[in-house]
């Protein structure tokens, strides 16, 4: 009987704290919106009960900015399978065609890039031509800012990238190494400057280097303005072969080649939030359901398929999350986690995301003797994002979402607020 009434009291008593939890919640998402102006939506749910435990303005559509990631990693997960597709191919007589399909592991220094792909193409001893029919794709997705063409974080989208569409220059000491190294003519070195930068011109590969007033070390990443000629010169330059540019449909002959482990990507594309490798992949699934280097179809296979059962329809448009067009609420955004969560086993999944205060967007973040958030921010100007997956004191595992648009404060100022209550939750759950 005592042990009866004991387990009747401990109910008893998390039921009672349970409206407690939620109107200290409540009172905090209010006094954020009234502290900073913004717009705050908050949604969490419980994977043990299976039910959402508690929503601030949980329907209310932000922009999601690289949160927008979580659905090309789940449509990644869903189209592309264990590993990523190089390219087709088809071997006939003397000659090898290949149609690219927008892999962007190849000479890609950041992520683990096997040489299968690239050493098949070298050794092929065949007359090598190129078709890339089935890139449909503008380099700029719909909404992205023209005016960060110059930014690292923004390369062009294309059907065959090398070296992640990236001019690299590094300076070391007062020497400056270009990479590809084709492009280092194209530098010119300008006067000193208290702000040492490296800039492409609008609409040409030429570039201006203002090196430092004193001598250090520096690396600088600038997108070049991709094309079919320059991707024929880097990788004659590369292979070391010749390579010719041919307009010819698919075959329906054409076997594909598979390289790089997918979750090699997806780490880097969801700890580092690399926009590169988002819209690369999301590419990379459309062509496999569509045969077409375009975004369009894989999003509208995931929203009227895989998706098609989200409590808010989706405004989607790209695969990072650059674009302002996006348009998520916080209960879809933990919907898709949710099934993120019943595809991948627990210890797979945590281990490709950011962690707070161990890697990636987070690694300042979130700080505790272990690791409790586990997910995915997204930020673009006025707006940031945080959602995933939370590790309770006692043991739950929860899903949340939480969103904020239209503040005028320090994006620090409005993360040390999401940790604040995102720490209540860990603690008082």
């Amino acid at each position: 009987m005592i042990r009866i009434f004991s387990v009747l009291l401990l109910f008893s008593l998390a039921f009672a704290c349970t409206p407690r939890f939620q109107k200290t919640l409540s009172k905090n998402f209010i006094a954020t919106e009234s502290k900073f102006q913004d717009h705050t939506g908050f949604a969490l749910f419980d994977l043990g009960k299976n039910k959402t435990v508690f929503e601030f303005q949980a329907n209310q559509y932000f922009t999601p900015a690289s949160n927008t990631k979580i659905l090309t990693f789940y449509t990644g997960l869903t189209i592309l399978g264990d590993s990523l597709p190089a390219y087709k191919y088809l071997q006939s007589n003397d000659s090898l065609i290949i149609w690219p399909l927008g892999d962007p592991s190849f000479l890609n220094s950041k992520v683990y890039t096997p040489t299968k792909s690239f050493n098949f193409l070298r050794d092929s001893r065949l007359n090598f031509y190129l078709s890339t029919t089935q890139f449909q794709s503008p380099a700029f997705g719909q909404g992205w800012a023209w005016d960060d063409y110059n930014g690292y974080y923004q390369p062009e989208r294309s059907p065959f990238p090398l070296y992640s569409n990236l001019v690299t220059a590094k300076l070391d000491a007062d020497t400056l190494f270009i990479e590809p190294a084709r492009f280092a003519s194209q530098v010119r070195r300008a006067e000193p400057a208290v702000r040492p930068d490296f800039i492409r011109d609008l609409h040409s590969n030429s570039f201006s280097f203002y090196p430092p007033l004193r001598i250090n070390n520096r690396t600088f990443e600038v997108p070049f303005i991709t094309s079919d000629s320059l991707l024929i010169s880097l990788l004659q330059d590369t292979l070391k072969i010749p390579v010719k540019k041919v307009d010819q449909a698919l075959s329906k002959e054409a076997k594909i080649l598979y390289n790089t482990p997918a979750d090699s990507v997806y780490k880097v594309m969801m700890q580092e939030s690399d926009n590169f490798l988002a819209e690369q992949l999301l590419l990379q699934a459309s062509a496999l359901v569509s045969d077409t280097l375009a975004v369009e179809p894989a999003i509208r296979l995931m929203q009227q398929s895989y998706l098609s059962d989200l409590p808010d329809k989706l405004v989607w448009v790209d695969g990072s999350g650059l674009s302002r067009y996006n348009l998520f609420t916080p209960r879809s955004v933990v919907a898709v986690w949710k099934k993120i969560y019943e595809k991948v086993p627990e210890q797979r999944l945590f281990s490709l995301l950011a962690q707070g205060g161990k890697n990636g967007t987070v690694r300042n973040w979130y700080k505790a003797d272990s690791p409790y958030i586990f997910g995915k921010t997204g930020t673009l100007s006025n707006n940031h994002s945080l959602s995933g997956y939370l590790i309770t004191r006692s043991g739950k595992t929860l899903i949340f979402s939480f969103m904020n648009s239209h503040y005028l404060a320090s994006t620090s100022d409005i993360r040390r607020n999401m940790q604040n209550i995102l720490e209540y939750i860990r603690d008082n759950y």
